[in-house]
């Protein structure tokens, strides 16, 4: 599909996928397209996949908890998230590259550009990947993120969430979205979630609890399963990284 108007979808299901442009959420009035989109030529580094980061990855990448480097832990909430990456079919989708971004315990990234005064965890990066497994399975340790201030609107907070990229087997195709945690009482007063269509689409950006993920003592546990194509499909969150 190509653009005609401003906010037109061009990646798929208008139910699923978010305008370009939606006034409530602020930065898309500067980022959505004015005219309609150009079709560039795909170059080889599209068309291929980013093999090199996949071939360093470790098992201690998907532990945000210690991967700082500095010898220390994280501090706050531990918490263990899992779940599967599959296709429209329920297939699993093995060896796919995963990545995660996040606020610490406080709300605050590790960012020249945050400067709200939330402190910061010299323990805690706020980043961590993993390759999912032959039945398309994940799992990262990390902290649950604080919510925090963006000014977007007056008193204005975003919701607990933890950013996800997900690499098919080209650079070119990439999900990029949002993890939300239930029960957040931020859901219904946040623009970019809201900005997904439909209350069906927005509720698969939300993780289940999972007692059975939990780990005594140690870590809360949540599951989260990841659709890349389809009538239920994940949405994509691509308007920001906030």
């Amino acid at each position: 599909m190509s653009v005609t108007t401003i906010g037109e979808i061009v990646r798929g299901d208008r139910e699923i996928f978010p305008p370009y442009l939606y006034e409530a959420y602020q930065s898309t009035r500067r980022r959505a397209p004015s005219l309609p989109l150009v079709e560039v030529p795909l170059t080889i580094s599209e068309l291929t996949g980013p093999g090199p980061a996949i071939s360093a990855i470790t098992s201690e990448d998907a532990d945000l908890t210690r991967n700082a480097g500095t010898g220390g832990e994280a501090i706050g909430q531990r918490i263990i998230v899992v779940g599967r990456v599959v296709d429209e079919n329920g297939s699993p989708l093995p060896n796919t590259l995963l990545e995660i971004w996040q606020a610490n315990a406080a709300g605050r990234y590790l960012h020249k550009r945050d400067q709200w005064p939330a402190p910061l965890d010299p323990h805690f990066l706020g980043m961590g990947r993993c390759l999912t497994d032959r039945e398309g399975q994940y799992r990262f340790l990390t902290i649950r993120p604080g919510a925090y201030p963006w000014r977007n609107h007056p008193n204005a907070w975003r919701p607990a969430h933890i950013h996800f990229s997900i690499f098919g087997p080209s650079t070119l195709s990439r999900l990029v979205t949002q993890m939300y945690f239930p029960g957040d009482p931020l859901h219904e007063l946040d623009p970019i979630m809201n900005s997904i269509p439909t209350d069906a689409a927005r509720k698969r950006l939300i993780a289940a609890y999972d007692h059975g993920v939990t780990e005594p003592e140690w870590a809360l546990g949540f599951r989260w399963d990841i659709v890349v194509r389809g009538d239920f499909a994940t949405p994509f969150e691509s308007n920001g990284n906030r």
